[in-house]
């Protein structure tokens, strides 16, 4: 979307943690105000420790990055070389990967493509770094937007799976 704002993508780091967070609870109440709370419930994910603890572990394993709206920072994404321990029982895909997490956007800036210019980050630093393989995984149930929202990325779907309490979930790769 051309609105006049400018994008910017910069590293995230520890005191990024809140700013994260407040992402994480606003895509939160988004859904829930669609009537989607599937994927995250209907409780802010920053009030839940593990969250904390799963955004910090992954930012620690690979790297963060905050996408920015006119300095203002609007969505967030993870990158490290592995899927969580959640999907351990899929077969590994036998290549170096990189793997998106926590993909988040405030939803203010819904839009203005802010998600889209993450994900295309994501796939140019793999690329940089000699991998060419990129995957993510997604809460899969309701209307499936989100499964669609990475397939208009370039993602194909690969294997579904089923997290925990039935929790419907879509591995999807792209070639970078």
């Amino acid at each position: 979307m051309d609105n006049g704002s400018t994008i910017t993508i910069r590293d995230g780091g520890p005191d990024d943690l809140p700013v994260i967070l407040g992402m994480l609870d606003s895509c939160v109440e988004w859904l829930v105000a669609q009537g989607r709370p599937g994927q995250w419930g209907t409780k802010p994910l920053s009030q839940r420790p593990t969250t904390a603890e799963s955004v910090t572990r992954h930012m620690d394993e690979g790297h963060a990055f905050i996408a920015e709206v006119d300095g203002v920072p609007a969505a967030t994404l993870t990158l490290t070389d592995s899927p969580g321990a959640y999907l351990a029982h899929l077969p590994p895909p036998g290549e170096p990967e990189r793997y998106i997490h926590w993909l988040a956007s405030d939803r203010r800036f819904k839009g203005y493509g802010v998600g889209g210019a993450l994900l295309a980050h994501a796939a140019e630093v793999t690329r940089q770094a000699g991998v060419s393989l990129l995957r993510v995984d997604c809460y899969a149930g309701d209307d499936g937007k989100l499964v669609r929202y990475y397939e208009s990325h370039g993602f194909v779907r690969t294997e579904t799976y089923t997290g925990k309490d039935d929790w419907p979930g879509q591995v999807l790769a792209r070639r970078v």
